[in-house]
Formats: C-alpha cells, sequence, structure tokens
C-alpha cells in the first residue's frame, strides 16, 4: 500500500511559540510530503512496496543496490518526520516513571541527558538528526539491560538501518527552524523541550 502523510495530532500553530506556524505548515505540507512521494517511488516495484517503511529500513541492506540511496534518503526522509510529529506536543512536562529511570541509569541524570543531546544536535554538522535510542542487551531470551544511547545522524539516515530503536529524535534541517530562527540553532533546540511530547516517548522506550 503506498505510504501517505500522518494526519498531525496538533495544528500548526499549536506549538507557537516555540515552532511557529508557517514552518509546522511548509516542513508538514511540502517537505514531507516530497519525502512521502519520492519514497513511494523508491520502492515501487520491488518486494518492500507492501512493508511499512520502518521494516524497509530495518532491511536496507537488502534493497537493491540501485535502489538504495533513494530508500535511504527518501524513505529515512518519510519515516523520520513521521516519528517526529508524534513526539512533539502542545504541552511539555518532565519525563517521569520508567523512562526518567532508564534517563538517569544512562546518562546520570535528566539534565546531563539534556545536555548530551542539546550537543548531539548543534554538533550534526551540515543537515541531519539528534536522536534518543535504545539498545537493548539481551541475555537467556530475557532482555538483561536497556542502555539508552544519544546518537547524531547525517541527512535522513535512520537509527533502524543500524539495529537501533529510536525514541525521540529532531530536526535539525535548516527547514525546520530556519523561517523563525534563522542561523541560530541553539535557539531552536533549547525550545524544543519546551514541546517534547514525553508521554510518546515513553510509550516507544516501553514497546521496546
Amino acid at each position: 500500500m503506498p505510504y501517505s502523510l500522518p494526519k498531525l495530532s496538533f495544528s500548526f500553530d499549536a506549538l507557537e511559540p516555540h515552532i511557529d506556524a508557517k514552518t509546522m505548515e511548509i516542513h508538514y505540507g511540502k517537505h514531507h510530503q516530497t519525502y512521502c512521494d519520492n519514497a513511494n517511488k523508491a520502492v515501487a516495484g520491488t518486494p518492500f512496496a507492501d512493508l511499512p517503511i520502518e521494516d524497509v529500513l530495518k532491511r536496507l541492506s537488502e534493497v537493491p543496490e540501485e535502489k538504495r540511496t533513494a530508500v535511504r534518503n527518501h524513505g529515512g526522509g518519510f519515516a523520520n518526520h513521521t516519528m517526529f510529529w508524534t513526539v512533539l506536543g502542545q504541552k511539555s512536562m518532565e519525563p517521569s516513571g520508567s523512562l526518567a529511570e532508564a534517563l538517569k541509569q544512562s546518562f546520570g541524570s535528566i539534565d546531563a541527558f539534556r545536555e548530551k543531546f542539546e550537543a548531539a544536535a548543534l554538533g550534526q554538522f551540515g543537515s541531519g538528526w539528534a536522536w534518543l535510542v535504545v539498545q537493548s542487551q539481551v541475555a537467556n531470551s530475557k532482555i538483561a539491560n536497556t542502555q539508552l544511547e544519544v546518537i547524531n545522524l547525517p541527512n535522513q539516515d535512520s537509527p533502524l538501518s543500524m539495529g537501533k530503536t529510536p525514541l525521540l529524535c529532531l530536526d535539525v534541517w535548516e527547514h525546520a527552524y530556519y523561517l523563525k530562527y534563522q542561523n541560530r540553532r541553539a535557539e531552536y533546540v533549547k525550545a524544543f523541550w519546551q514541546v517534547v511530547n514525553w508521554d510518546e516517548v515513553a510509550r516507544r522506550l516501553s514497546a521496546a
């Protein structure tokens, strides 16, 4: 079944003043739509055409070589943005429960996690994303320890293609923030914490 844009759970202006309505409108309706259209073209006529994009990215090495770059770029762009909208919300709150404990276990404190995540977002040269991912260590068919990790990746590369499960992401392509913040990426990254949907991050950790 062809990919299509997911419906947003909030209006374009819901994240104001942290993410402006015009950026949201263009980001979702133009950029994400283009990735969606090109992802459909990339998988058309292949055995991957009926798979969820997340499964395709997990099996990226199996995609025919002549299609692989297009799938990585456009399929990744489609999947990354689809996730991004879900970890944004109108209300921000602090991480709590098992998510907060996992962050403290992995980074020492929630503040330390935020510092590391901001450094990843600001340290990504050019276009790309900052990610919070989980790498589960399995022993005797049971998860023995869950280790959270912060990484950055260029362009539209996905942690799924690395065997990692994404929990939180931040788009640091200029199209995500330039209308409001121009070259001030650091301000955009700081503002991001005001619109994180921590319930969704916790849900993704629980499902990982």
